[in-house]
């Protein structure tokens, strides 16, 4: 068995660098054209390396590979050193959600605090998200580090239309997705986005079985700092990339603004409409004129206030006004015009 996962963890370090390849064909290539006699090259100060000195392990400063990334892998630079200020670990309630979920699964409280020391300390390398799986190196008490992976199944597609259905019910949790905030409301919509206790599925290269190890908690606890810093990686995680989330959601709110548009008629305009008032037709009669008053009644009083025009300035204007439009009313005649 051994030999068969041989290769499943091989680290970048094992790898050749560019020109070794070739280098040491040549070398087995030579080796195996020179006869018996061509110890005596060896005697004579050979420059063949020596197959009996061990060469010094190279180990890689980082997995990142940024260059391959797009909206179903990310890659994320490690975290430096940072110890928690108090009992929790992440900062926001849908981080310390996972962690929830990390430490109610965990058969080793032990092996949990070891883990969380290591994320304090640093020793998780980059990290990798893609669809239902979280991957990173982890720098244990040996040189060498070891392959870490956190599995967690993905969503379906009905679970994803009850999200989207409800995610664009208002505005508001939109606004909080691209804020970088996971509204409970959101999140406790009857689609299980944060896992329960034993959804983690931990997976490690080190020879220690325990459930988790403490480089898989690790990775977890380091994982809740991702969560903390972009919800979108918890949805990455169940299955959808954050442009494509972005881009269906669009696409529904638009559809249910045309929907709401189309299901509610035109309020009525004041008015008649053109072919009515433009029709051929008799108009009625006009009514009798109203009979003459006796005389032009009193204008009101105008009360003086600072720096306005002189009351009784305005009252001669306004019956010399009334006084005219009686005398036009009557005789159809202005005396001044």
């Amino acid at each position: 068995v051994r030999e068969l996962l041989a290769d499943a963890f091989r680290m970048p370090d094992d790898l050749l660098e560019p020109g070794e390849e070739h280098e040491n064909e040549g070398v087995e290539r030579r080796g195996a054209e020179e006869p018996q006699g061509s110890k005596d090259l060896t005697q004579q100060g050979s420059s063949l390396p020596d197959a009996s000195t061990p060469s010094s392990p190279r180990h890689p400063h980082s997995m990142a590979a940024p260059n391959r990334d797009n909206d179903l892998r990310r890659t994320f630079p490690a975290f430096p050193p940072h110890a928690s200020e108090d009992a929790r670990f992440a900062a926001t309630w849908w981080g310390n959600a996972w962690v929830t979920a990390l430490e109610e699964g965990a058969l080793d409280a032990k092996r949990l605090a070891r883990g969380r020391g290591y994320a304090e300390q640093g020793n998780v390398d980059a990290i990798t998200v893609t669809p239902g799986l979280v991957l990173a190196y982890v720098q244990g008490s040996r040189a060498r580090p070891y392959r870490v992976q956190v599995r967690l199944r993905t969503l379906g597609d009905a679970d994803w239309d009850r999200f989207l259905d409800r995610a664009a019910d208002r505005t508001g949790h939109i606004a909080a997705l691209l804020d970088r905030e996971m509204p409970e409301a959101l999140a406790e919509c009857g689609v299980p986005l944060l896992p329960g206790p034993g959804d983690l599925e931990p997976q490690c290269s080190c020879p220690d079985r325990g459930h988790p190890c403490k480089h898989a908690a690790a990775l977890c606890y380091q994982t809740a700092r991702l969560l903390d810093a972009d919800p979108f990686v918890l949805l990455l995680l169940r299955g959808r990339g954050e442009r494509e989330l972005l881009d269906a959601l669009s696409r529904l709110s638009a559809t249910r603004a045309a929907r709401a548009a189309q299901g509610q008629e035109p309020a009525p305009l004041p008015g008649v409409r053109a072919g009515e008032a433009l029709a051929p037709r008799r108009l009625p009669p006009l009514p009798a004129p109203l009979p003459v008053p006796a005389h032009p009644e009193q204008p009101p009083a105008y009360p003086a206030s600072p720096g306005g025009p002189d009351p009784f300035a305005l009252d001669q204007l306004a019956t010399d006004a009334a006084a005219r439009a009686h005398a036009l009313l009557a005789t159809g005649r202005d005396p001044v015009g």
